[in-house]
Protein backbone atom coordinates (compact mmCIF):
# COMPACT_ATOMS: atom_id res chain seq x y z
CA UNK A 1 0.00 0.00 0.00
CA UNK A 2 1.70 3.23 -1.12
CA UNK A 3 2.33 6.16 1.43
CA UNK A 4 -0.50 8.31 -0.70
CA UNK A 5 -3.54 5.31 0.02
CA UNK A 6 -2.93 5.35 3.63
CA UNK A 7 -3.26 8.90 4.00
CA UNK A 8 -6.86 8.64 2.55
CA UNK A 9 -7.75 5.79 4.51
CA UNK A 10 -6.97 7.46 7.65
CA UNK A 11 -8.45 10.69 6.15
CA UNK A 12 -11.55 8.82 5.22
CA UNK A 13 -11.93 6.98 8.88
CA UNK A 14 -11.32 10.73 10.40
CA UNK A 15 -14.58 11.89 8.33
CA UNK A 16 -16.35 8.93 9.23
CA UNK A 17 -15.52 9.18 13.37
CA UNK A 18 -16.19 13.17 13.01
CA UNK A 19 -19.57 12.23 11.18
CA UNK A 20 -20.99 9.62 13.48
CA UNK A 21 -19.31 11.79 16.70
CA UNK A 22 -21.69 14.77 15.33
CA UNK A 23 -24.71 12.47 14.93
CA UNK A 24 -24.67 11.12 18.45
CA UNK A 25 -24.64 14.76 19.38
CA UNK A 26 -27.43 15.99 17.64
CA UNK A 27 -28.79 12.52 18.66
CA UNK A 28 -28.50 13.40 22.27
CA UNK A 29 -29.52 17.08 22.09
CA UNK A 30 -32.47 15.66 19.97
CA UNK A 31 -34.75 15.60 23.15
CA UNK A 32 -33.88 18.83 25.10
CA UNK A 33 -34.36 21.15 21.94
CA UNK A 34 -38.53 22.06 21.62
CA UNK A 35 -39.42 24.35 18.99
CA UNK A 36 -41.40 27.41 18.91
CA UNK A 37 -44.86 27.85 17.66
CA UNK A 38 -47.30 30.35 17.42
CA UNK A 39 -50.63 29.05 18.13
CA UNK A 40 -51.95 29.33 14.42
CA UNK A 41 -48.46 27.59 13.68
CA UNK A 42 -49.89 25.05 16.38
CA UNK A 43 -52.59 24.24 14.81
CA UNK A 44 -51.28 23.96 11.45
CA UNK A 45 -48.53 22.02 12.54
CA UNK A 46 -51.04 19.26 13.78
CA UNK A 47 -48.60 17.52 15.71
CA UNK A 48 -48.93 14.28 17.52
CA UNK A 49 -49.83 14.37 21.23
CA UNK A 50 -47.01 14.09 23.60
CA UNK A 51 -44.89 16.32 21.10
CA UNK A 52 -42.96 18.94 23.27
CA UNK A 53 -43.22 22.31 22.19
CA UNK A 54 -42.63 25.88 23.45
CA UNK A 55 -45.54 27.53 22.35
CA UNK A 56 -46.10 32.01 22.75
CA UNK A 57 -48.19 34.14 22.43
CA UNK A 58 -50.79 36.66 24.42
CA UNK A 59 -52.92 35.56 27.75
CA UNK A 60 -56.24 36.40 26.38
CA UNK A 61 -58.18 38.64 28.58
CA UNK A 62 -60.90 37.34 30.88
CA UNK A 63 -59.63 33.56 30.02
CA UNK A 64 -57.18 32.69 33.20
CA UNK A 65 -58.82 30.59 36.22
CA UNK A 66 -57.74 29.20 38.81
CA UNK A 67 -58.73 25.14 39.55
CA UNK A 68 -60.10 23.72 42.73
CA UNK A 69 -56.97 22.33 43.63
CA UNK A 70 -55.34 25.71 44.07
CA UNK A 71 -52.21 24.96 42.28
CA UNK A 72 -53.60 24.71 38.37
CA UNK A 73 -54.63 27.41 36.09
CA UNK A 74 -56.22 27.39 33.62
CA UNK A 75 -56.34 29.94 30.55
CA UNK A 76 -55.68 30.64 26.85
CA UNK A 77 -53.40 32.05 24.93
CA UNK A 78 -53.90 33.73 21.40
CA UNK A 79 -52.01 35.46 18.33
CA UNK A 80 -55.03 36.92 17.10
CA UNK A 81 -55.65 33.97 14.71
CA UNK A 82 -55.78 30.83 16.83
CA UNK A 83 -56.75 30.13 20.28
CA UNK A 84 -54.90 27.52 22.49
CA UNK A 85 -56.00 26.15 26.02
CA UNK A 86 -52.94 25.66 28.71
CA UNK A 87 -52.94 24.42 32.18
CA UNK A 88 -50.09 24.76 34.03
CA UNK A 89 -49.60 23.75 37.87
CA UNK A 90 -47.34 24.95 39.89
CA UNK A 91 -46.55 28.63 40.85
CA UNK A 92 -47.12 31.56 37.61
CA UNK A 93 -44.11 34.17 37.34
CA UNK A 94 -45.15 37.09 38.81
CA UNK A 95 -45.25 38.95 35.85
CA UNK A 96 -48.38 36.53 34.54
CA UNK A 97 -51.22 38.60 33.68
CA UNK A 98 -54.14 38.80 31.12
CA UNK A 99 -53.16 40.53 27.83
CA UNK A 100 -49.01 40.17 28.50
CA UNK A 101 -46.71 37.87 26.15
CA UNK A 102 -45.70 34.44 27.35
CA UNK A 103 -43.91 31.59 26.57
CA UNK A 104 -45.18 28.29 27.91
CA UNK A 105 -43.17 24.39 27.64
CA UNK A 106 -45.04 21.57 27.43
CA UNK A 107 -46.89 19.26 25.01
CA UNK A 108 -50.95 18.82 23.86
CA UNK A 109 -52.38 16.15 25.84
CA UNK A 110 -55.21 13.89 23.65
CA UNK A 111 -58.07 15.78 25.10
CA UNK A 112 -56.47 18.87 23.26
CA UNK A 113 -55.33 20.83 26.26
CA UNK A 114 -51.82 22.24 26.35
CA UNK A 115 -50.18 21.04 29.65
CA UNK A 116 -47.19 23.84 30.31
CA UNK A 117 -44.49 22.56 32.02
CA UNK A 118 -42.87 26.08 32.54
CA UNK A 119 -43.94 29.35 32.11
CA UNK A 120 -42.04 32.36 31.22
CA UNK A 121 -43.38 35.86 31.38
CA UNK A 122 -42.41 39.03 29.91
CA UNK A 123 -39.80 40.67 32.45
CA UNK A 124 -40.72 44.50 32.25
CA UNK A 125 -43.26 46.35 30.43
CA UNK A 126 -41.51 46.95 27.55
CA UNK A 127 -39.95 43.53 26.41
CA UNK A 128 -41.65 40.87 24.31
CA UNK A 129 -40.12 37.95 23.65
CA UNK A 130 -38.82 38.16 19.86
CA UNK A 131 -40.38 34.52 18.98
CA UNK A 132 -43.69 36.28 20.33
CA UNK A 133 -43.71 39.71 19.11
CA UNK A 134 -42.60 38.35 15.36
CA UNK A 135 -45.36 35.57 15.44
CA UNK A 136 -48.01 38.88 16.55
CA UNK A 137 -46.64 40.84 13.65
CA UNK A 138 -47.15 38.07 11.39
CA UNK A 139 -51.19 37.68 12.44
CA UNK A 140 -51.44 41.66 12.41
CA UNK A 141 -51.81 41.13 15.99
CA UNK A 142 -49.11 43.39 17.13
CA UNK A 143 -50.15 45.81 20.35
CA UNK A 144 -46.58 47.16 21.32
CA UNK A 145 -46.72 50.40 22.83
CA UNK A 146 -43.31 51.40 22.23
CA UNK A 147 -41.26 51.97 19.02
CA UNK A 148 -42.24 49.36 17.72
CA UNK A 149 -39.35 47.18 18.45
CA UNK A 150 -39.50 44.57 20.28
Amino acid sequence: MKRKQRRMILVAGGFVCLTGAVALGLLAFSDKVDSFYSPSDLVAADLEAGTRVRLGGLVEDGSVAQAEDGVTTQFTITDGGEVIAVSYTGVLPDLFREGQGIIVTGAHGEDGMFIASEVLAKHDENYMPKEVADALKEQGFWQHAGDGSP
